[in-house]
């Protein structure tokens, strides 16, 4: 058995992202280069099968569902201005069930803000961008090996469940270079993406126990296919207000949240016998772990939970949280958004935040709130 040499160079996590995003199957790049997610546009048009230059965002989202109803896995990179223009369109296509990703790169806001400074401020917008309480699958890599498996999980999620899946990342980690092994990197195998057997007669939103329907596209030679991102029922018809086009609509909510553990990733150092809890994600999530290292040295037993999935939140999540006598949130916005997401705006002495606009949190910061 050979032990495989390192071989350290220097990288970002665009070019990460990209290299993984391929090697899972995604086979189409439509984009619009905005800051500091330009960077993927770039590797993108060297690395992806196909390369789309879109005219603006809108377009781009739109020309990704076309690919995806014809049987492609598309990905797009853009930041908030990009995703406020692709809002409409990214509610089609979760409604229609079509398989693709989204790279969203935070950056201060609001509005346009400052493109070339970082901030973990979008989530509050994710959590609602779907219609009628509705979640995407959203990870969240914490450094750049997570950067590499959670875009091979965003395509296996995408193509697994028929749903767009965003990668929430930040202009600190996809445009900051740094010295890294990239033969560190797990191997990724291809999705597979055949259609899976159904009882028949085939139509395409008819689903079994596991509550997505086959997916066939667009031009096959077998079934007669329909996309609609109207409220519709198993055969794809619009029949308003029935009771079938109703619980075939609930049933994209369920599909996701009754199977979250099936994507529910996160990182706990738990460190027998504490109390408190450091709890963050993101690109904040490397202040946390050496906040904790720090902190461990001077005697404290204090542990750190680094979430992945954001949304839907995995109930694992909850029970960790639940378990610690104090939790310390560690997040780069003004409201504690991810704080808000899980417990509320309620203040509670179990409940400290740490909250920076405009530059990132440093590891003395969360020392000395927990201190």
């Amino acid at each position: 058995m050979t032990t495989q040499t390192s071989k350290k160079v220097l990288i970002d996590a665009s070019r990460i992202m990209t290299e993984a995003l391929v090697q899972s199957g995604a086979d189409v790049f439509v984009g619009y280069p905005i800051t500091p997610s330009n960077l993927f546009y770039s590797y993108s048009k060297e690395r992806f099968p196909e390369f789309l230059a879109g005219p603006d965002e809108i377009s781009v989202l739109q020309w990704m569902a076309g690919y995806a109803a014809a049987g492609k896995i598309p990905v797009t990179a853009t930041s908030f201005p990009g995703l406020a223009l692709m809002t409409e369109t990214l509610n089609m296509a979760f409604m229609m069930e079509l398989p693709m990703v989204l790279v969203l790169v935070q950056r201060l806001g609001p509005s346009t803000g400052s493109a070339t400074t970082g901030a973990q401020g979008d989530l509050k917008f994710l959590e609602g961008v779907i219609s009628g309480g509705f979640s995407l699958p959203i990870f969240s890599p914490s450094n750049f090996n997570d950067a590499w498996t959670l875009s091979n999980e965003a395509v296996k999620t995408a193509v697994k469940f028929r749903t767009p899946v965003i990668l929430l990342t930040s202009k600190e980690m996809v445009m900051t270079q740094k010295s890294f092994d990239i033969n560190s990197l797990e191997s990724i195998k291809k999705v597979d993406r055949k259609p899976k057997a159904f009882e028949p007669p085939y139509q395409p939103y008819k689903v079994g126990e596991d509550k997505v329907p086959t997916f066939y596209p667009l031009g096959n030679d077998k079934y007669q296919v329909r996309f609609n991102s109207s409220t519709h029922a198993e055969d794809g018809l619009i029949h308003k207000g029935s009771p079938e086009s109703m619980r075939n609509t609930i049933r994209l909510r369920e599909k996701l949240i009754e199977r979250v553990d099936e994507f529910s990733f996160y990182e706990l150092d738990a460190d027998e016998g504490a109390k408190d809890l450091i709890v963050s994600w993101g690109i904040t999530a490397d202040a946390a772990r050496d906040a904790v290292a720090n902190l461990r040295a001077s005697g404290k037993k204090i542990a750190v939970l680094i979430a992945k999935t954001i949304l839907p939140v995995p109930q694992v999540i909850y029970d960790i949280i639940d378990s610690y006598d104090m939790v310390t949130f560690v997040e780069e916005n003004l409201t504690g958004q991810y704080k808000q997401l899980l417990v509320g705006k309620r203040i509670s002495s179990k409940y400290k935040m740490v909250n920076k606009f405009g530059s990132m949190i440093r590891p003395s910061e969360i020392e000395a709130a927990v201190n």
